[in-house]
C-alpha cells in the first residue's frame, strides 16, 4: 500500500482539522486540497487521501446544490488508524442516496458512490443557535477505516 507522507512528521499534526467556511463552487478546488494536504500530513494510504478528497468534494457540494445557506463546517478527525469526515450544514433536510445511479442523469450518484467506497456513511440531525432559538441542522458523514496502516493494527 502507498502511504503518502508529507515533510512535516505526522505526529505533530494535530488530529482534528476543522473550518467553518461558505459552500460555494469556487472554493471546492481549495477545500479538496486542503484535506488532502492534512491526511498526507498524517501519513494516510494514498487511497485514503484519494477518498476523502472525494467525500469533502461530494458533501460541501451537495450543500452548494440543496442548502439555501452556504454557512457550514468541515471537520476531518482521525483516530485508531480511522479517519471521520463531517459536513454540518443549516438544513435538516436528510441527503437522498437511491438503490442505483441515474447513470445518464446530470446528478444523483455522488453519494452512491461514496457509500459504495467508504466503510460507513450516515447523517444525524444536528441542533443549532440562531437569532430565533434553536434550529435543526444534520451532519452527514463517512468513515475509511484504515486510512493510517501504521495505526490500524492491521
Amino acid at each position: 500500500m502507498n502511504v503518502l507522507r508529507s515533510p512535516r512528521s505526522s505526529r505533530l499534526a494535530p488530529p482534528v482539522f476543522a473550518r467553518g467556511l461558505l459552500a460555494e463552487a469556487r472554493r471546492m478546488e481549495g477545500l479538496r486540497r486542503s484535506a488532502g494536504r492534512r491526511m498526507a500530513d498524517w501519513g494516510a494510504s494514498a487511497d485514503a487521501v484519494d477518498l476523502v478528497r472525494l467525500g469533502v468534494t461530494e458533501l460541501l457540494t451537495n450543500v452548494c446544490r440543496h442548502v439555501p445557506d452556504p454557512r457550514c463546517c468541515l471537520r476531518i478527525s482521525r483516530g485508531g488508524g480511522a479517519v471521520l469526515v463531517e459536513v454540518w450544514d443549516r438544513s435538516a433536510q436528510p441527503p437522498v442516496i437511491g438503490e442505483a445511479p441515474d447513470w445518464t442523469g446530470e446528478c444523483g450518484r455522488g453519494l452512491w458512490l461514496l457509500r459504495q467506497l467508504a466503510d460507513d456513511l450516515g447523517y444525524m440531525p444536528t441542533p443549532y443557535a440562531s437569532p430565533d432559538g434553536p434550529l435543526m441542522g444534520k451532519t452527514v458523514w463517512f468513515t475509511c477505516r484504515s486510512a493510517f496502516p501504521d495505526e490500524s493494527g492491521t
